[in-house]
């Protein structure tokens, strides 16, 4: 298993505690500086989540570490009557909810603050869940991922969009000289949070990814996992299904 890696190294606070705490100081700018860090890619990359979702016509989706819910709100052109935001951060959760009520989309998705380890729903309750660019912030990856398969429908879909690491040359050079130096200097620049782009770029160096993440996934009995790397591998979409 990878590396415990935490925003503040010199903070007495658990894994969780810590990342609550960075997107609450980060959360006013997470939005624009997501865009400029990504080149805009990562809206691409959304789109296909999005598709992936839609075949199988969800009524209701479940989006675990929704942030400022860029991808709920994406969700609606799917046929999902209800959808529902969990983020820890109360910061990321009050800028979604800004967005949803100027979209008049507050009848159909839910922004509710809570922990993706300990979900506040019953058993096998979503058609669909779905964790865009958190699953490495889970404190305790197993717990959160048995969580999301236990509130998850018989054959549900789970789709998970997380940050990847090149193995080709020259990608595999460009994106460690981009996520070391590059990234974190962004960050500095544009946030007041310094250690928030640090701890984002190592993060993502350190997370499992390709058939490590699948048979992680395997082991905690999801099945049909198939890792889907897009652009050049900085990224890699997940899906799996419930027994």
């Amino acid at each position: 298993m990878s590396k415990t890696v935490l925003p503040y190294k010199n903070s007495s606070l658990g894994k969780k505690e810590q990342v609550t705490q960075m997107f609450d100081n980060i959360s006013g700018s997470y939005d624009d500086l997501n865009r400029v860090i990504s080149l805009g890619i990562d809206v691409k990359w959304r789109k296909k989540v999005i598709e992936i979702v839609a075949k199988n016509n969800p009524e209701t989706i479940l989006d675990i570490a929704t942030g400022t819910g860029d991808l709920a709100i994406m969700m609606t052109k799917t046929s999902a009557k209800k959808i529902v935001g969990l983020d820890l951060s109360a910061g990321m959760l009050d800028i979604g909810k800004q967005k949803i009520a100027a979209k008049n989309l507050s009848d159909k998705i839910e922004m509710i603050q809570a922990d993706s380890e300990n979900i506040p729903y019953p058993d096998n309750h979503f058609d669909a869940i779905t964790v865009s660019f958190g699953i490495r912030n889970f404190e305790t990856l197993e717990k959160g991922l048995a969580e999301i398969y236990r509130v998850l429908k018989p054959n549900g879909t789970f789709v998970i969009l997380e940050t990847s690491v090149p193995t080709k040359f020259p990608f595999k050079q460009g994106y460690a000289f981009y996520t070391k130096l590059i990234l974190p200097l962004i960050g500095k620049m544009f946030s007041k949070d310094k250690n928030a782009y640090g701890y984002l770029s190592t993060s993502a160096a350190n997370f499992p990814f390709g058939e490590t993440l699948n048979n992680i996934l395997r082991k905690i009995s999801f099945i049909d996992c198939v890792a889907l790397p897009q652009t050049f591998g900085v990224a890699t979409i997940y899906t799996a299904t419930k027994k």
